[in-house]
């Protein structure tokens, strides 16, 4: 069994054994739902339900306002309560439409039956999911129906599905491998109907054995699919280096992965192209996984998008002690919860809850120069030279140093033996370089 991988990269503490041998659990939801319009990038979805509206489930009430955007679907039936700004995951106040469950779930007409998608068009195919709300739910949230919808389709060569979920902790999309390969590999199956030169590779991590066993099972007999499996190694889920791995092709910023002929989704993607294709229900719910050491009892959980994270953490049975640092995704690229009281969007992966804050602990030194995380960047970039451009507020020379070729993996700082905000300098860098190309 070969295995691809790429340059660098980092092999930090897994921490999966918490979560990945618990089934998924379906979770009832409670109280009010709130569904934020901006769940994606690019433009926020138009509220199109008010204030007294009667809902159901999988109804659009929010309107995708621009090429880049997305619609949004209720995932339950009841009343609109309000339309206002709420707070969401990063702490800004976003549009909502907020609804009183009435938990009797009425879907609208069709919802959950079949549909051949062999019958379909490579148009009505993307209008299907576009019209479903999907977007990249890896964390990216690009929308999917532009994605399948590259400029010239027929150089597309691959397909890959990024089953590697590298992250530290996380583990749902390693148990909807286990748990539902036949919605993964029908959601592949639709997309190379779109793309009918392509070739759809499952890329999944050497450390997932029996994920691999299960989705080669799966894929027997299918002469376009087979499973890529790839030395387990952070961050080999990255867009770039997934395709550096499986392909050996390469892109940087300026490209798409698209130039290089190829498409990458996430499992949970695929599986909702195949849920709003084959089954006709729109992106309405997710996988989460809910873990780290200080939950009673890690668990990885089936949500309704719109939950509130503060209610999902009972189904962990609470915390066994406060917890230190609450991430939203992984430690090494999601971000820190100052409140669970936010609703449960697109691309929540997981409430991630920490004894410890390692990061708090540390207290940054001067550069020592070692080269560790030259040999750790996957990007071929020198992140000390970039640093030391960066805090000189010497944005020209961090350009010239390709540092907009960063993707904030987080590896540098990982390795870092100063404990240096390495990443967290370039985000801030990148933001202000874009910014001020965004002024010209």
């Amino acid at each position: 069994m070969s295995e691809a991988t790429f340059r660098g990269g980092v092999h930090p503490y897994e921490g999966k054994d918490l979560s990945k041998d618990l089934p998924i659990k379906t979770v009832v939801p409670k109280g009010d739902m709130i569904f934020p319009m901006a769940q994606h990038i690019g433009a926020p979805a138009t509220p199109v339900v008010a204030k007294g509206d009667r809902v159901l489930v999988g109804q659009k009430i929010g309107e995708a306002s621009g090429f880049i955007s997305a619609n949004i679907c209720s995932s339950v039936s009841g009343t609109v309560k309000a339309v206002e700004p709420r707070m969401v995951l990063n702490g800004s106040q976003v549009t909502c439409v907020v609804i009183d469950n009435d938990g009797e779930y009425e879907t609208i007409p069709g919802l959950g039956e079949d549909r051949d998608y062999t019958d379909l068009s490579a148009d009505e195919i993307r209008d299907i999911v576009k019209e479903a709300g999907i977007v990249g739910m890896g964390g990216a949230g690009f929308p999917t129906n532009v994605k399948l919808a590259p400029k010239e389709p027929d150089k597309i060569d691959y397909i890959l599905v990024n089953g590697a979920e590298c992250e530290p902790y996380l583990t749902s999309d390693y148990r909807q491998m286990l748990e539902r390969p036949e919605e993964i590999v029908g959601g592949l199956k639709v997309i190379l109907q779109i793309f009918d030169k392509a070739k759809g590779l499952i890329c999944i991590e050497d450390n997932k054995p029996d994920a691999i066993i299960k989705m080669q099972e799966a894929v027997r007999g299918e002469d376009r699919i087979e499973v890529k499996v790839l030395k387990t190694k952070y961050p080999q889920g990255g867009e770039r280096t997934l395709i550096s791995a499986a392909t050996g092709r390469k892109i940087y910023s300026a490209k798409l992965p698209a130039d290089a002929g190829c498409i990458v989704d996430n499992i949970s993607t695929v599986i909702a192209v195949y849920r709003a294709v084959c089954k006709q229900t729109p992106l309405i719910t997710r996988v989460m996984t809910l873990t780290g050491e200080a939950f009673n009892t890690p668990i990885n959980v089936e949500v309704r998008l719109g939950c509130n994270h503060a209610d999902l953490v009972e189904e962990g049975d609470g915390f066994k002690e406060e917890p230190k640092k609450i991430i939203s995704g992984g430690p090494m690229m999601g971000f820190a919860m100052f409140d669970l009281n936010v609703p449960v969007t697109k691309t929540s992966s997981s409430i991630l809850a920490m004894t410890e804050d390692q990061v708090a602990e540390f207290e940054p030194t001067p550069c020592i120069r070692c080269g560790r995380c030259v040999d750790a960047c996957p990007g071929n970039l020198v992140p000390q030279k970039m640093a030391q451009a960066a805090l000189h507020n010497d944005y020209d020379t961090f350009v010239k140093l390709s540092g907009m070729e960063c993707y904030e993996c987080g590896s540098c700082t990982f390795v870092c033996p100063a404990k240096r905000p390495l990443t967290q300098t370039f985000k801030q860098a990148r933001q202000h370089v874009a910014a001020q190309a965004r002024k010209k």
